[in-house]
């Protein structure tokens, strides 16, 4: 499989776990972005965020996908769910004939119910105090994102379904 596998959705809509998955079935590698920057930057996102600010994070961004990219390295990718949205990403990745995006599309209310009960983790949404603030400002953020994320190679319908039957329907269009 001489190509780039790349997950695109909102938090909590199962980017990493699908990848993992997608890792063990096809013996790619993964690589989580956010991940691969901490590492990389020796720090926290929220740390890069607090000290340096967004547009230096969102560049760092865009150069650790650029150099994922460009290194033929293929791999399973799973992306911020920002990312997309920022320094013509979506446009990189559609450039290229051997980077297939998928977009983990979920309803606001189910991805809300997943985000409620780790809130507390996620700087982002740490603040918010009920389960109808949640679904109100993830409905928002959707709104907003999806003109990126509809321009993902696929759309994965995700509600619902399990890890597996995700990663069955991604690995079926592929073949």
């Amino acid at each position: 499989m001489s190509f780039f596998i790349v997950l695109i959705g909102y938090m909590g809509s199962g980017k990493t776990s699908v990848a993992i998955e997608l890792s063990k079935q096809t013996s790619k590698p993964f690589i989580d972005l956010d991940n691969l920057i901490e590492k990389s930057e020796k720090m926290t996102i929220k740390t890069i965020f607090d000290k340096y600010g967004e547009i230096y994070f969102r560049k760092k961004e865009r150069f650790y996908l650029e150099n994922i990219i460009n290194s033929n390295n293929y791999s399973i990718i799973s992306l911020g769910g920002g990312t997309p949205c920022y320094s013509d990403n979506m446009k990189l990745l559609q450039s290229r004939e051997n980077v297939y995006t998928f977009f983990l599309k979920v309803s606001p209310k189910n991805v809300s119910k997943r985000l409620f009960v780790e809130r507390k983790k996620r700087p982002l949404i740490s603040h918010i105090d009920s389960f109808q603030s949640m679904e109100k400002f993830v409905s928002k953020h959707l709104f907003e994102r999806m003109p990126y994320y509809s321009k993902s190679t696929h759309q994965i319908d995700t509600n619902n379904k399990s890890i597996s039957e995700i990663t069955k329907n991604i690995l079926a269009l592929l073949t």
